[in-house]
């Protein structure tokens, strides 16, 4: 019990360690703590008595002539690392984050979200008014994405499709791993002018097979295409807020078109998941949740669409697809 009331001592320590490159200080192998101190201009013992701390869960690893080791856990603090997580893991650590969690119980208390009571506006207007911030948070979000976007194409089988896109893409992580799959395809990059600035399209083997269009995809999203993707945009808002997000899909689907929403979901049960900690962060930062299979499919439902399929292939990314309801196709 005392562990899990000081879990966020470890919170502390990993983004700390993300801060300093520790991970990276270790690519050529294991140092002292004094080395490393060195290395990323900090104080020696200080860091020697939390990088002890965090090998407790397995956070690198110290040997018996006081040298720290990479471990399994550590690998995706390096920022080389192939699902490197080191840029996600830093913004975590800033103050809209910290100070949230710190204001859980007043979301509890008030049904509220504890950001905006906070900062007075939404998360996303934050984001947008703070250009530095903005740009680490979409940074930490691709990085994120990256980690996820090519499990997500390998089940995602597209065989019928000729255009797809992703609405709310982001950087465009997830359709550049679908691009990069399926040869015969060709996609659009969806989502506010801003974030598009920062798109990761533009590779010599994916040359004029994409396209980038800025909007808001309250308002409408491109027309015609084949597939429709929502990767990790609907747990971000309530569910009016989401309807109005599938509803604007789905009147731009043609009748054959279909409908992928990637999620988290939360399943039944007391055991730990991720969709049950990203709820505790839609709960302090966003005015969002997370959503059962049945709450998706509700919503679904009510905006015109019906599931198909399902596909599971991470606890970060289930995949809910969906065509339009018979008796509103066309």
């Amino acid at each position: 019990m005392l562990d899990l009331a000081l879990g966020y001592v470890y919170s502390a320590a990993l983004h700390a360690a993300a801060r300093f490159a520790i991970a990276d200080h270790l690519v050529d192998g294991p140092r002292t703590a004094g080395e490393l101190a060195e290395a990323a201009r900090v104080h020696g013992p200080h860091l020697h008595r939390m990088l002890r701390f965090l090998a407790t869960k397995g956070v690198f690893r110290e040997d018996d002539e006081g040298r720290f080791h990479l471990t399994p856990l550590a690998e995706p603090l390096r920022t080389d690392a192939k699902r490197s997580l080191r840029d996600y893991i830093m913004v975590r650590g800033e103050a809209a984050f910290w100070e949230s969690a710190g204001h859980l119980h007043e979301a509890v208390r008030t049904g509220t979200t504890a950001f905006e009571g906070l900062y007075g506006v939404p998360f996303y207007d934050y984001v947008a008014a703070e250009p530095e911030f903005g740009r680490s948070f979409h940074s930490s979000m691709a990085a994120f994405s990256e980690a996820l976007s090519n499990d997500i194409a390998e089940v995602c089988d597209l065989p019928g499709a000729r255009h797809v896109v992703d609405v709310g893409g982001g950087r465009g992580g997830l359709l550049r791993a679908l691009l990069r799959r399926n040869p015969h395809l060709t996609g659009t990059l969806f989502d506010l002018e801003n974030v598009l600035a920062g798109h990761v399209l533009d590779a010599p083997e994916l040359a004029d097979r994409w396209s980038v269009v800025a909007g808001d995809f309250f308002v409408s999203v491109p027309s015609g295409a084949d597939v429709y993707f929502l990767k990790h945009v609907l747990a971000s808002w309530p569910d009016e807020q989401c309807l109005r997000i599938l509803r604007t899909c789905r009147a731009a689907m043609p009748a054959h078109a279909r409908l992928v929403v990637v999620n988290a979901m939360i399943p039944p049960g007391n055991g730990p998941h991720p969709g049950k900690t990203i709820d505790m962060l839609m709960m302090t930062v966003l005015n969002g949740r997370g959503r059962t299979r049945a709450e998706y499919e509700t919503l679904l439902t009510a905006a015109g669409l019906t599931v198909t399929r399902v596909l599971e292939p991470s606890p970060h990314a289930s995949l809910i697809e969906a065509a339009a309801t018979t008796a509103e196709a066309g």
